[in-house]
Parts: structure tokens; sequence; C-alpha cells
């Protein structure tokens, strides 16, 4: 008889992407939520998933076992009852380390920026493989339509996410994988809503580093001081090492061939193994597929596979993506949220503009979202992001749960990055002003990690 499994808050991608893998294995599930609606309410559908508001009669009968997802606090009438009765409960990552995972090869990406690329990646190659892998992915990869698939064989994709577990576990979410083979891209500070510096996130990232057999190995970045000192603290496993080009250290190395990332060739001990041309722009990406071609060689794939993969790999939802051209206009979306990434994807949209013989201007569209980009830790660093873009408009960050003096000062960013950028208070006057101003030609690049009130196409729809 199928167990009966019920997810709290199973509207996040998270919960619905594992409702998604409990079905999959056979358990009878469902779920709750507020604010039920499309499209994540037709996904669930879709899989035969019931979804109800939040109230108690929901664990009647009591479940086999509830699943609490990371967006639920103390006081939700479920947590309350569940807490009160007794029921069985775990978190949604603890939930795939003990029922999915079990008997499967987990490939755990990890690293401030680059895992939804990288593990997007690394599950096509293994299908491209034949070695049906299954995946946990917090984005969607457009080779396979969805981040989240049982698979049929060993190996088991997951990005390995630091961010903390539950309101009772707030260990980071990547040490419920059981990584055998782990991908550490990069290390920098991030999440400042529950770290309060990079040192707490290196302890995370060495207690990751503690879960991974002797018998599995680390793929690490040898260009990022932050992540050898990681290693240093303790490894137990063989270490894989990738770099940029001329690193003498790192086995394996990455060398970029056009100046927007589609051309580039990986090389091993030394010697040329990979070229490849396709569809990803941003030199950053190319650190990520040599990190991939790493990770996939040490798990017996041919580099002829991983150069097919590589050149048909169709990229990931909002990760500089054409969103529609309106009056000869191009607007693209993606999801940056981090000086890092910001940077890398306004040079990247520059040089891909260079490439294609696009001679218009290069607008960048920032909204501050995340619980970091909120606040003032990346006061400093944001204004350097911008050199390659033409103009520049912030909208105003929120200052919810904060303190006046610990909100973006979006205003002093703009006037440091000079008379090419603006602070724009509401979407609306944002649209007008962007539409106003571009001409046939120009490209313009959103930056959010958030829907944004629907800002590209109503800018679309405002453009023609």
């Amino acid at each position: 008889m199928s167990k009966h499994l019920h997810i709290l808050g199973v509207c996040g991608t998270a919960m619905a992407a594992i409702a998604a893998l409990a079905k999959a294995q056979g358990w009878i599930v469902t779920g709750s939520d507020a604010g039920v609606y499309p499209p994540m309410s037709d996904y669930l559908a879709e899989l035969g998933v019931e979804i109800a508001a939040f109230s108690e009669e929901n664990l009647n009968p009591a479940p086999d076992l509830c699943v609490i997802g990371n967006a639920m606090s103390r006081g939700n009438v479920e947590v309350e009852a569940i807490l009160n009765r007794g029921l069985a409960y775990c978190s949604g990552p603890q939930f795939v380390g003990d029922h999915v995972l079990p008997g499967r090869h987990a490939v755990v990406v990890a690293g401030t920026h680059g895992k939804t690329t990288s593990s997007s990646l690394i599950a096509h190659v293994l299908e491209v493989a034949e070695q049906s892998p299954g995946f946990l992915i917090g984005g969607v990869p457009e080779n396979f339509g969805g981040g989240a698939r049982i698979g049929n064989a060993a190996p088991f994709v997951l990005e390995g996410d630091e961010y903390d577990t539950a309101f009772f576990d707030k260990r980071s979410k990547f040490l419920h994988y059981h990584a055998r083979t782990l991908i550490l891209n990069n290390l920098e500070y991030d999440h400042a809503d529950i770290f309060p510096d990079l040192d707490a996130i290196k302890t995370q990232f060495h207690h990751l580093m503690r879960t991974v057999p002797a018998d599995g190995v680390v793929i690490a970045n040898a260009d990022e001081a932050d992540i050898t000192d990681v290693i240093q603290r303790g490894c137990w496993s063989p270490v894989i090492s990738f770099a940029r080009f001329g690193h003498a250290e790192a086995e394996w190395q990455w060398q970029v061939l056009s100046e927007d990332g589609s051309l580039f060739r990986l090389y091993r001990d030394g010697s040329p193994v990979l070229e490849a041309a396709w569809d990803m722009i941003g030199v950053h990406n190319v650190a990520n597929a040599c990190a991939v071609a790493a990770a996939a060689t040490s798990m017996g794939v041919e580099i002829e596979t991983i150069k097919e993969a590589f050149e048909s790999f169709s990229g990931i939802r909002r990760r500089m993506t054409l969103v529609g051209e309106a009056g000869g206009v191009k607007v693209f979306d993606d999801f940056a949220h981090h000086p890092t990434a910001i940077t890398g994807m306004v040079s990247a949209a520059r040089a891909s503009m260079k490439k294609n013989g696009a001679d218009g201007k290069l607008w960048v569209i920032v909204e501050p979202r995340s619980n970091t980009m909120r606040t003032r830790i990346h006061q400093e660093r944001l204004p350097l992001c911008f050199d390659a873009a033409d103009h520049v408009v912030f909208a105003a960050p929120s200052d919810r749960n904060l303190q006046p003096e610990e909100v973006l000062d979006a205003a002093a960013v703009c006037r440091e990055i000079g008379s090419k950028a603006s602070l724009i208070e509401d979407v609306g006057s944002i649209v007008d002003f962007v539409a106003d101003g571009a001409a046939s030609g120009d490209h313009v690049l959103v930056l959010s990690n958030g829907g944004f009130e629907g800002i590209h196409k109503r800018l679309l729809a405002n453009l023609s």
C-alpha cells in the first residue's frame, strides 16, 4: 500500500519538485499552501497532487510523513498541529537525502554562482551519455523542460544550495545530499540574512567536505582562494582542480576563444582535449563547462560525448533569455542578483552584441530584490558592475524588515556610476523611461531574481 506524503508550502518551486519526485516513487502526495494560483497549481494538478489552504483538517487522517517547506515557520496552523500531535516530519532536503538518494550516485554542484547552469549542464551531459540521470535543479533546464526528474539509473544531479534548510534545521541544504561527486565552483559572501560573514559560509562548506566519501571526488576551482581554504581545512577525498588557462597546478584548464565565451577550449594536464562552440555566452560559463567536463570524465564519460552535449545544450530559463523583440528592441531576462554575476552578464551581453554586429545601446535594468542585494553589503561593489552598459536603471529596493540605515542606497550607487544611471521608484515609470529612450537595435537586459511585476512584457507592449 502506498504511503501518504503531505507537503507544507507545496507551491514553492523546490517543494513542487519534491512532490514530482515523490509521485514518481509511488507516494500518495497532498499539499497545502496559501495563495494557490497558476502556473504552479496547474503543474501540481497535472501531477495529481491535491492542494488545500492551510488547515489542521489536512492532517486527518495523519500522513505517514510531512515535509515542511523552508518558507514555513512557527505559528502556521499545520506546523503547530504537526508538533502538537507528534507527527513524523522532515525538511525537503532531508526527504531527498533519505528517500531519493540512497543507492544513487549524487552529483552535487555547490558555490555562490553557476550552480543552476552547471547542474543543468552535467545532467545534460549524462543524458547524452545515456546514463538517464535524475536531477533536482533550482531552475528550468531547457533541454528537459523541468527542474526535477527521478531518472532511471545511478546518477542523480543536485543543485547544492548553501541556504539554511528549515526553521528547525539551520544547516545548509547541501549537507543532506550525500555528495559523491562534488563540484565547488566559487565562494563569495552572500545570504546576509542568515550568514554573518564569509567565514560562516566556509564552515558550512567544510561540513559539506566532510560528507564526501573517500572513493568520491571533489572538483575544485583552483582560481578561488576561498575554495582552496575550505579544502585545506580538511579533505578526505581525491581533488581534481580546474582553473583558467595558464594556472600551472590545475589539472583541467579553460580558455576563451571568443570575447563572448561562445567558443572555448579545454585542456587536461597541459594538452588540449576539447574545443566547442555553443549557444551560451559569458566567460563564467566557460569555467562552468570546465568543471562539468572534469566531473563527467571522472564518471567515465568520453570527451567526444561531452563535446556533443556542450554543443547541444539549450541553456536555462531566465539565464540571458530573449523574452521578445518590439520596435527593433530586444528584451532579455536574467536571474543575476550578485555583483559578480551582474558584471559577468553585462559584459557577456555587450560582447554578444559586438559579435553579432548589433551597434545599438545596451540598457540594464536592475531590481535589488534578494535579502542581500536590498542591503548595503554590496554598496561599494555595485557601481563597478556596469562599465559595459550604456544606460543603467535601478528600481528602488524594498525596506522590508530592514532599518533605514541598512537599506541599499541605490541613489548613491547611481551617482557613483554617473550620468548614464538612474534610480526610478516604480515599474511603470521604468517602462515609460526605457521605452521612450530605446531605439531600434538596442538591447535591454533585465536583472532580477523575481517576477519584477511583469516588467518584460509591459516593456515589450510599450515598445510596440
